[in-house]
C-alpha cells in the first residue's frame, strides 16, 4: 500500500470516528503542554478546528509556536489534497457557499492541478498546506489562511534552469487567492531561484492573504555560511548580511549544523527585509515521502543552542524537549490508529538586522492503515 492509499484508508476510518478536527484534537490535548498552548489559546484553536473535517488528521497537521513569546499562543496548520476527502470538503464548500473565500481559493487551485497534463501538478503534485493565524492576526478582515505548495514532483534545484516553473507556481498561488498577477513580482521570484547555488533546492512557496502581500520562498540546502551570505548579496536582500553571519556563527559554534534553509519574502519592488533561517542537523530531502519524520533526538542540538539566547522562553524549550516521540497507538471506535508527532522545523527570524523571533513548527499525523 502506497502513502496515498494509506491516507485514503485512514480518512475513511476517521470519518467514522467523528465529524471535525476539534473532536480529534480533543483526544490529543492531554499530550500537549499548557506551557506551549494555554487553555484560552486551545479554545481558539478548537473554534477553528470545528470548521475543518476530521479527515485532515490523515495528513500532517500541527502548530506554529513562538518560542520568543512567553504567552502560550499558537497558530494551526493542516494539509489536504485534491482528490481525497479533505480536498473534496473544500470543493463542496465552494459549490454550496460562494462567500467562503478559503474554499473558493482551494477550489481554483485544484482546478488548475486537475486539468489534463497540468504543468502545475507536474511540479507540486496535488497537495496543499493551510496555515490559520489563530493569535497572530485576530479579527483579520480576510479569513483566507496562508497557503503553501511544495514541489513534490519536480525538485527545483538551483542551476537547473527551472525559473519558468518557479514563475508558474507563483502565478497559481497569487491567482487562487484573488490577487492580480504582477510581472515584477514573478520576475523577482525567478531571480531568487536563479541566484540559488546548485546544491540548494526551492522547498516551498507560500502566500499570506491576511498579511501584507509577499510570496514566501523557502530555500533549503545551504551547506556553508559563505554560501547563504553570498546568495543574499546576489539577490539584493536589503538587510545587513553581517547580522546573518553573526547568527549563523554562534549557532554553528553550539551545534553540528549540516545545512541551513532561508525563507525569503518576494515583493514586486524587490525582497522584504525579514529573513528566516532554518538550521538543520540531519539532512532531509523533499522527494523522500518520510522526509519530515524525525528521530526522537534530531532537534535536541538546536533546542540546546537556543537555550543560550536570552529572549527565548526556557519553559517552552523544556516542554519541546519531549515532543518528538515514538509512534503511539490511539484507540478509537473503529480500532487502533498509529500517531506520529515531531518537530518539522525551527525558524530563526532576523528582522531589523537582529535575531528577533524563534518559531517551532510541530506536526502530528494519524494512520489507520497499519492496523488493517
Amino acid at each position: 500500500m502506497n502513502i496515498d492509499e494509506a491516507v485514503l484508508l485512514t480518512q475513511d476510518r476517521l470519518a467514522e470516528e467523528g465529524g471535525t478536527m476539534a473532536e480529534l484534537l480533543g483526544q490529543l490535548r492531554s499530550g500537549i503542554s499548557s506551557r506551549l498552548i494555554g487553555k484560552r489559546e486551545w479554545g481558539l484553536i478548537l473554534e477553528r478546528a470545528r470548521q475543518l473535517p476530521i479527515t485532515m488528521g490523515a495528513q500532517p497537521f500541527g502548530f506554529e509556536l513562538p518560542l520568543h513569546d512567553s504567552r502560550p499562543v499558537a497558530d494551526f496548520g493542516v494539509s489536504l489534497a485534491s482528490g481525497n476527502r479533505s480536498g473534496d470538503y473544500y470543493e463542496e464548500k465552494a459549490r454550496t457557499d460562494e462567500t467562503d473565500e478559503t474554499a473558493g481559493a482551494v477550489s481554483r487551485l485544484f482546478r488548475e492541478m486537475e486539468v489534463q497534463h497540468s504543468p502545475l501538478r507536474e511540479i507540486v503534485g496535488r497537495k496543499l498546506m493551510l496555515e490559520y493565524d489563530i493569535d497572530s492576526a485576530p479579527g483579520s478582515a480576510n479569513p483566507i489562511p496562508g497557503m503553501f505548495l511544495r514541489p513534490n514532483e519536480r525538485t527545483l534545484f538551483g542551476g537547473g534552469g527551472l525559473q519558468h516553473e518557479v514563475g508558474r507556481v507563483v502565478d497559481a498561488l497569487v491567482s487562487c487567492v484573488g490577487w492580480k498577477r504582477i510581472a515584477a513580482e514573478r520576475k523577482n521570484a525567478e531571480r531568487v531561484y536563479l541566484a540559488q547555488p546548485e546544491d540548494t533546492r526551492l522547498d516551498s512557496f507560500g502566500v499570506f492573504p491576511s498579511r501584507e502581500r509577499t510570496v514566501r520562498l523557502a530555500i533549503m540546502g545551504f551547506n556553508a555560511q559563505e554560501g547563504i551570505c553570498s546568495f543574499l548579496e546576489n539577490t539584493g536582500w536589503p538587510g545587513h548580511v553581517s547580522a546573518v553571519e553573526s547568527v549563523l556563527t554562534r549557532f554553528r559554534e553550539r551545534a553540528d549544523i549540516v545545512s541551513t534553509g532561508a525563507n525569503i519574502d518576494v515583493r514586486s519592488d524587490g525582497l522584504g527585509p525579514t529573513l528566516g533561517l532554518t538550521p538543520i542537523v540531519k539532512q532531509r530531502y523533499t522527494q523522500d515521502s518520510r522526509y519530515w519524520i524525525d528521530g526522537m533526538t534530531d532537534w535536541d542540538p538546536i533546542l540546546e543552542a537556543l537555550s543560550y539566547e536570552d529572549f527565548v522562553v526556557g519553559e517552552k524549550l523544556k516542554a519541546l524537549a519531549g515532543w518528538a516521540s515514538k509512534p503511539t497507538t490511539l484507540f478509537g471506535k473503529t480500532g487502533p490508529f498509529l500517531m506520529l508527532r515531531g518537530i518539522h522545523h525551527i525558524k530563526l527570524v532576523i528582522s531589523a538586522n537582529r535575531l528577533e523571533k524563534v518559531k517551532a513548527y510541530l506536526y502530528m499525523v494519524l494512520s489507520g492503515a497499519l492496523s488493517n
